[in-house]
Order: structure tokens, then C-alpha cells, then sequence
């Protein structure tokens, strides 16, 4: 992996770690993913419009049917996400969903794209994805707890968690073969895949806007932060996936694990810092073996 491309990596980790406790910390529901998705639109028109205005003509069936699909997938993960974060702790469905689709992205990358991938970089995977499961609870999430309702917590977020992985992988393979094959800009596909999630999301605003209005008032320091900042993680992977293998650059995104482990649980205060820690060394080898491998 092109050390531009890992580089890009991990800035985009950090970003992306950041966005997710936010939106953990507002609890928001899809009105909460509309909010977001309106700041972005808004706060990112300019440069949209200007890529736009070129290239947007140009697009043929397939350009508008990859996006299409993109925007959909991209929709129902973060709707799944986010009630994944109401439902459970972060620090458990965010490993999970964040472990299970770069693993899913990589072995579509390699046996639909027909990427190749070396012993050393299968190695960076699984070191990925063991710390991964580690920063998400490890064995404990298998264990029964004392506490029912701890229980039924951890079981939640380990089902939302690897339901969300689904769709991390889904949009992963979409998004990679546009900006790859279709060499659309990342920008743009961010950009305008944003605009036709706002479409799918903006009902639920508009089905009782009273009530929308006031969830605003409690949450919109969270959305206008991830309606900023979100799409800059995302479009540097994007950017990263043009120069790298998608096999590689899905399972190296999980960098971002390890801004979780420390930022995450120093915010949120969910416990078990020492195996989250390991977790997070696992992901760092596994990372720097992708990048060599």
C-alpha cells in the first residue's frame, strides 16, 4: 500500500472516530441522519456545485444506478447505527460493525473484483479483525453476565453491530468499483450520494415537524459537527481506494479502532480499558502488515 494512501488512512481514522461518539452522544434516531445530511448538503454545496456542473452531464445509466444503490446502502447503515447506539454501548457495536465489513469488503474484493492479496497482507486482516473483537468485549461477549439487562445490552449491540458491518461492506464494494472502474471523484460521489440519502430520510422530518424541530434544538451541535466532518473521512478513503487495493484499504480504515478505544472510552466511560488496549496494538500490527504486504 502506497504510504500516501495509509497516510490518508489514518487521518481519516481519526475523523471518523470523532463523528461516531458524536453521534453517539446526541441519541439520534433517522431525524437525527436527516439533520446531519442537511448540514452536509448545505455546508458543502460550493464545492459540489463546482465539481458538479462538469461532470454531473456526462453520467450515463451505470454512473446513476451505482449511485443510487450507494446512497440506499449508505442510508440503512446509518440508520442501523445509529439505533444500534441507542439500543447498546458504543464500545461494542462500533468494533463490531467497523470489524465484520472490512473482513466481508475484503473477501469481495478478492473474489468478486479478483484482487490479489499476499500471505502477509491475509495476516493484517486477521490482525484487524482479532482486535477488533477484542476492543469489543473479547470473550466476555460470549460469557453471561451476572446482570440480565447487561446481557441483553451486550447481545443487542453485537446483532446491530455485525448488521451494520453488512452494509459497511455493501456500500464498500459499490463505492470502490465507481471511484476505480467508473473513475468518478470522490467528492462528487460523497457529494451527490448525500442528496439522494436526504430524499430517503427527509420524511421522517416532515411526518411531524414540531417534534423534529425540538429534537434539533437538543442535537444540532452534534449534527452540524458530523454534517462537517463526516464526509472528510469518507471521501479520503475514497481517495485512498483509488490508489490502493480495496482489500487492503477496508481492513487499514479500522485505524480508526484505535482512536476509538482511547477517545471513546475516556468520553463514555465503558469500562475495560487494558483489552481494549490490546485490541487496538492488534489493529495497529495488522494495519502497518497491510500497508507493507
Amino acid at each position: 500500500m502506497p504510504l500516501s494512501a495509509l497516510a490518508l488512512i489514518v487521518l481519516a481514522g481519526l475523523i471518523h472516530a470523532s463523528w461516531n461518539i458524536a453521534a453517539k452522544k446526541a441519541g439520534g434516531d433517522v431525524r437525527f441522519a436527516a439533520f446531519t445530511s442537511i448540514v452536509m448538503m448545505l455546508f458543502w454545496a460550493p464545492l459540489g456545485i463546482w465539481l458538479g456542473k462538469d461532470q454531473v452531464p456526462g453520467w450515463g445509466s451505470a454512473e446513476w444506478l451505482l449511485l443510487a444503490a450507494s446512497a440506499v446502502l449508505h442510508t440503512l447503515y446509518y440508520v442501523v447505527l445509529l439505533r444500534g447506539y441507542r439500543k447498546a454501548d458504543l464500545t461494542v457495536v462500533y468494533p463490531l460493525a467497523r470489524g465484520s465489513g472490512p473482513l466481508l469488503s475484503s473477501l469481495a474484493a478478492i473474489f468478486v473484483l479478483g484482487e490479489q492479496i499476499s500471505t502477509l497482507g491475509a495476516a493484517g486482516i486477521a490482525g484487524v479483525v482479532v482486535g477488533v473483537f477484542l476492543i469489543a468485549g473479547g470473550p466476555g461477549l460470549w460469557r453471561a453476565t451476572h446482570d440480565p439487562a447487561q446481557r441483553k445490552r451486550i447481545h443487542k449491540g453485537m446483532i446491530y453491530g455485525l448488521i451494520t458491518g453488512v452494509f459497511i461492506a455493501s456500500y464498500t464494494v459499490v463505492d470502490g468499483y465507481t471511484v476505480k472502474v467508473l473513475l468518478m471523484s470522490p467528492i462528487l460521489l460523497d457529494y451527490m450520494g448525500n442528496l439522494l440519502r436526504l430524499v430517503v430520510v427527509a420524511p421522517q422530518v416532515l411526518r411531524d415537524v414540531p417534534a423534529a424541530a425540538l429534537l434539533w434544538r437538543r442535537q444540532w451541535k452534534y449534527a452540524v459537527f458530523v454534517g462537517i466532518i463526516s464526509p472528510v473521512s469518507y471521501v479520503l478513503v475514497l481517495y485512498a481506494m483509488q490508489t490502493a487495493p480495496l482489500s487492503h484499504v477496508a481492513p487499514a480504515r479500522e485505524i480508526s479502532m484505535l482512536f476509538a478505544a482511547l477517545i471513546g472510552g475516556q468520553l463514555l466511560g465503558e469500562g475495560d480499558r487494558l483489552l481494549r488496549l490490546l485490541g487496538a496494538g492488534f489493529i495497529a500490527a495488522g494495519v502497518m502488515a497491510l500497508a507493507v504486504g
